[in-house]
């Protein structure tokens, strides 16, 4: 049958219509495809593998940059990573070091990782965790750590046996000198060349050249503004006289010197991130490279923090609440703000994702990928909980909510600065979330006792440091101050005083020891004994050396930890070890006269 013109033109018409709607349903499908993370860098051409920068702050608060409205300093590097990215406008750390870095590492609460005191052993991570450092090279990445590590000393708690092929830093708490300090190089003890945060930024920089043609994961674990308050002189000139106009407003007295400090402190930082990110520009990077920052935990200080309530070593939002910028230029939209709740758990998770890379971890992690977050603009996102816990006190934080550690309710929405208890007003609401609570406290209660011995030996590593912080004095020995982390033992003034350290030797063999020493000129010629097991090595010490404590000359504000010296590494000999758990012990079994050698630490070298 004939179809006259009109019927032609309608099922013309009609094909047009079908066909335009077909684009739009495939153009669609693309767009949909295009938000998985890798067929977005397939189609734009490049390694459907990105590299990873992930630069983290040591005590810097939420509100120390200009992004968060600190109108005290200027962060135009830092703030840059949120313009170009992503910004968590919710994203919570711990209180304090080490279980941020322990949950940021391996996805899971740090409370599950046998995390529960910052020095003297209780920081280390439990071996059988996985790292994000390990899947990532096992997939092919090249992977280095630079900075403050903070999760344990030997191997193989180290960062080379936790899935870094480079580290560079040092792996205490804190320092006790940022300027060309002792660091260690992959377990060797070196002398840093210059501030520290800058040091470490050099090698980064290149890190990232030499690994410029293949997939990288450069983690920053940067050690500042954390104390002692030390920064090159041209930042402090900028704040030293400087008239703060945003302080602190609670009941508690801003120190203003520190607060300089550390927004001094942080515009070095920001310095250096503008250095990568410009490093990152230059060899033509930037969509190849996604870029973290965030902080371990709130300010250290009491200073403005956008009026949150708490700082460092509290549960409470000041303390746990951190910027968290993600730039991925190419990728990720720029200047978006995420409101939805998360937290240093989720990177694991997320990374493995935003590099195609399954996450096989030997534990259930308990952090969640955020890449829906991230690439979705209407994501239906399950509501959660958050948990934060420190030195027993727990808080929990909803979308909606934080119940403080004294089961205290208040609508983080209307009120951040928890100022209106409502916990009376909503029963049910404080009842659930105190029944939660409860349920995860019984998941991840801290070990009453800590049975680890510090290891010793390890096949695989060269050297082995076991420093004063991890011993127990013995006699009148003194510890050189209260917080273990950069400590040394002095006061030795007697044959029967001893340090004593618990000590596991993980594999037989025959070891080079170095003692750091000071020794004044009088006490020339003590004998050292050093023992383990069956095991001991004689020796005395005939060079005198006393050098004064230093640090004071270059800190902006006073310290609470110790001061340093230049301590000497003295050759005792080698000592055969035998496999097995024992405590080594350090004796003087004479000594001239009434005073003996302080002792920085002790190195292994396997030979």
């Amino acid at each position: 049958m004939k179809t006259t013109t009109l019927e032609t033109a309608i099922a013309l018409k009609c094909f047009h219509i079908r066909k335009t709607l077909l684009f739009i349903a495939f153009g669609i499908v693309l767009g949909c495809k295009q938000k998985n993370p890798s067929d977005t860098a397939s189609k734009s051409g490049v390694d459907p593998k990105p590299n990873i920068i992930l630069i983290m702050a040591d005590d810097q608060g939420w509100g120390d940059l200009s992004y968060t409205g600190n109108t005290n300093l200027n962060t135009p590097h830092i703030d840059a990573l949120a313009e170009n990215g992503i910004s968590f406008e919710n994203f919570y750390v711990q209180p304090v070091c080490s279980p941020t870095r322990a949950e940021l590492l391996t996805g899971r609460y740090s409370g599950r990782l046998g995390v529960y005191r910052t020095s003297a052993g209780g920081e280390r991570m439990n071996l059988g965790e996985t790292t994000i450092a390990e899947i990532l090279k096992e997939t092919g990445y090249k992977t280095a750590a630079y900075g403050k590590w903070h999760n344990g000393m030997q191997a193989p708690y180290h960062p080379n046996s936790r899935g870094f092929d480079d580290y560079y830093g040092f792996a205490s708490g804190h320092w006790g000198n940022y300027f060309s300090p002792m660091l260690e190089h992959n377990g060797k003890i070196v002398k840093g060349n210059g501030f520290l945060v800058d040091d470490l930024t050099d090698h980064g920089l290149e890190f990232i050249e030499k690994n410029r043609d293949q997939p990288f994961f450069l983690y920053l674990p940067l050690n500042t503004p954390h104390s002692p308050m030390q920064v090159p002189e041209e930042y402090w000139n900028s704040f030293k006289d400087k008239d703060l106009k945003l302080r602190y407003g609670g009941q508690e007295t801003e120190n203003e010197n520190f607060t300089k400090a550390a927004l001094a402190m942080v515009t070095n930082i920001d310095h250096n991130v503008g250095r990568i990110t410009s490093k990152l520009k230059a060899l033509d990077l930037e969509q190849r490279t996604i870029v973290i920052y965030l902080s371990d935990n709130g300010p250290n200080g009491w200073r403005y923090n956008g009026g949150m309530r708490g700082r460092k070593g509290s549960t409470d939002e000041g303390g746990v609440r951190s910027p968290f910028f993600m730039q991925w230029k190419g990728h990720l939209s720029s200047g978006k703000k995420i409101t939805e709740i998360a937290g240093a758990i989720d990177l694991l998770p997320t990374l493995a994702s935003l590099t195609g890379t399954e996450a096989k971890t030997k534990k259930p992690v308990d952090g969640r990928d955020l890449s829906p977050l991230l690439f979705e603009t209407d994501t239906e996102w399950k509501k959660r909980t958050l948990f934060n816990y420190w030195n027993g006190k727990t808080s929990l934080r909803t979308q909606e909510y934080r119940l403080d550690h004294e089961n205290r309710l208040y609508a983080m929405n209307e009120d951040r600065g928890q100022t209106i208890d409502i916990s009376k007003s909503s029963p049910k609401v404080t009842d659930s979330l105190i029944a939660t609570k409860t349920a995860w406290l019984a998941t991840i209660a801290p070990p009453k006792k800590d049975d680890r011995p510090f290891t010793l030996g390890h096949p695989d590593y060269i050297y082995t440091q076991i420093p004063a912080r991890d011993g127990i004095p013995h006699g009148k020995i003194e510890r050189s101050n209260q917080h273990p982390n950069n400590t040394f033992f002095t006061h030795w003034t007697s044959t029967k005083d001893s340090v004593v350290w618990d000590v596991e030797v993980l594999a037989s063999g025959t070891f080079e020891v170095e003692l750091y020493y000071t020794m004044k000129p009088e006490n020339a010629g003590v004998a050292v004994q050093l023992s383990h097991g069956h095991s001991t090595l004689v020796t005395r010490i005939v060079e005198p050396h006393d050098p004064p404590l230093t640090g004071m000359e270059d800190d902006r504000d006073p310290r609470i930890e110790s001061y340093v010296k230049d301590f000497r590494p003295k050759v005792l000999g080698s000592i055969k070890l035998q496999k097995g758990r024992n405590p080594l012990t350090l004796k003087i079994p004479h000594m001239d006269h009434d005073g003996g050698i302080d002792v920085r630490l002790l190195m292994f070298r396997r030979l």
